[in-house]
């Protein structure tokens, strides 16, 4: 039996998601999902919704507040975002 070049098996499986191209969808779920915990249990409670589309994540507050002071923090939000998601999905971040 001849063998061929070993390969890991989390190597195999990203590529096999990449060419049947739910890569993309399943780290843009990562990043809403991650939304409770990288914004903090307070946010998150003030938090009615947060969806993905266009590589904007739309996040629905109860506080005008709220809004402001994230609106202050939207760089690194976006960059935690991207890190949970494990791939730069999230561009730009609209409060409202």
């Amino acid at each position: 039996m001849l063998r061929k070049k070993a390969e890991n098996v989390g190597d195999v499986l990203s590529q096999y998601m990449r060419e049947v191209g739910i890569e993309t969808p399943l780290a843009e779920y990562r990043a809403v999902q991650a939304w409770p915990k990288i914004a903090g249990k307070a946010v998150a409670a003030r938090t009615l919704d947060v969806s993905l589309h266009h590589q904007t994540l739309y996040v629905k507050l109860l506080s005008p507040a709220l809004r402001n002071e994230l609106a202050m923090r939207r760089a690194s939000l976006v960059s935690q975002l991207n890190e949970a998601a494990g791939m730069q999905v999230v561009f730009d971040i609209h409060f409202y």
